[in-house]
């Protein structure tokens, strides 16, 4: 038995993608989504898995808002290289399932480790 708990948050960042020949080769800017899913196997007593407003500050604290993404990582800031690396740093505190980084409402990247 488990649950998959699901959060959102959003943040606006500018980027440019280094070896891209278009239009995003040039700097702009998006309003992310990154929805995180997290796995879970049992509940707490008041039948909580973990508590949704831990994660949201935990990812909070590690979304880069209002930056220059290319300013802030060693690699190309692409949604994919994105999902990565946030996988990578909220799994350090929860058991993450996958996680998708949205670039607008109708295009995103989703990264989880093969099993």
């Amino acid at each position: 038995m488990s649950w998959t708990l699901r959060v959102r948050d959003k943040f606006q960042a500018a980027h440019y993608l280094r070896e891209y020949k278009g239009k995003c080769e040039k700097l702009h800017g998006h309003t992310f989504q990154v929805e995180v899913e997290i796995e879970v196997r049992e509940l707490d007593k008041a039948g909580i898995g973990i508590d949704f407003t831990e994660i949201k500050k935990k990812l909070a604290e590690i979304l880069p808002d209002h930056t220059n993404l290319n300013d802030v990582f060693p690699f190309n800031p692409s949604a994919e290289n994105l999902a990565r690396h946030l996988f990578g740093e909220l799994k350090k505190h929860y058991p993450l399932k996958r996680l998708t980084v949205w670039e607008s409402e109708d295009a995103s990247a989703t990264y989880s480790e093969d099993r």
